[in-house]
């Protein structure tokens, strides 16, 4: 009897950060061991560095892939140089979306009217370099999904870490977007979220540890990591009355089919780490 975990993708992880200096290596190997092989490193959460550093880890291990952009808290010090940066660095080969970008109207770090205006920017430069995007968006529904729909018809992307209401999550599916789930769905209070991870059609469903950030049950107040994102895979297969295979299955063809990844044997052949840094024309 084969006892190996299904294989998952975690398609949002921040592994490239501080947190993980003293063992990521550590980290990439529980996540091997758990079944989770192919990660997308998220860029922007901080500053420009971790688009940088995203490309950097991308290219040094099989089966890791970038993303290039600025989180909305700090759409207010992007200058005209750095979108220079980051569209460079979008043509590389293992940077397969634009993001994480989008709004934030919580925390508001950034002022309204600049995050509205990166957030385009960041759409226009999804569509010039044909790449998904990947949109955070919080208390925000209306502008983002007004944002999205003004970028035009051809703009594929996932709004990562889902935590709207259902209203929100259609607008979403109708604008043909995928709805990343996180470990806040695996929360004792999260049964409204739940709820709207049991209806989300299946060819349209994503999960994610957004790690370091949103550790699932039963790992919570812990730093998250890539292997955990099998719980938030469990809950959702609870939920939907499914094995888990089902969910991995699921999720694996989606992650693809939106971020252009390769699959099988190609997987690890074509993503293992180039002998000679890339660079930018």
């Amino acid at each position: 009897m084969n006892s190996r975990p299904p294989a998952l993708i975690d398609t949002h992880c921040h592994i490239q950060t501080e947190e993980f200096d003293e063992d990521r290596d550590e980290v990439l190997a529980r996540a091997r061991e758990a079944g989770v092989e192919t990660l997308i490193v998220v860029g922007g959460a901080g500053d420009l560095s971790t688009n940088d550093l995203a490309v950097r880890l991308a290219e040094e291990h099989a089966g890791l892939y970038a993303t290039v952009g600025m989180h909305p808290h700090d759409a207010k010090d992007v200058a005209a140089e750095d979108m220079d940066r980051l569209r460079s660095l979008a043509a590389h080969p293992k940077v397969v979306a634009i993001g994480e970008t989008g709004l934030d109207f919580h925390y508001e770090h950034s002022p309204r009217p600049v995050q509205r205006e990166m957030f385009e920017r960041f759409v226009g430069l999804a569509q010039e370099t044909r790449l998904p995007i990947v949109v955070h968006n919080r208390k925000s529904d209306r502008e983002a999904a007004e944002t999205l729909r003004n970028g035009g018809g051809s703009l594929e992307g996932v709004i990562h870490c889902f935590t709207s209401d259902a209203a929100a999550a259609r607008a979403f599916l109708d604008q043909g977007f995928y709805l990343s789930f996180s470990g806040i769905v695996t929360f004792k209070n999260a049964e409204a979220l739940r709820d709207i991870a049991r209806w989300v059609p299946l060819d349209r469903l994503l999960i994610e540890t957004d790690a370091p950030f949103l550790a699932p049950v039963p790992k919570r107040g812990r730093r998250n990591e890539p292997a955990y994102v099998r719980f938030v895979a469990e809950t959702l297969a609870r939920v939907r009355e499914v094995e888990v295979e089902e969910i991995a299955g699921a999720i694996n063809r989606n992650a693809r089919t939106l971020f252009r990844l390769p699959s099988g044997e190609t997987a690890r052949e074509s993503a293992a780490g180039s002998t000679a840094p890339w660079q930018p024309a």
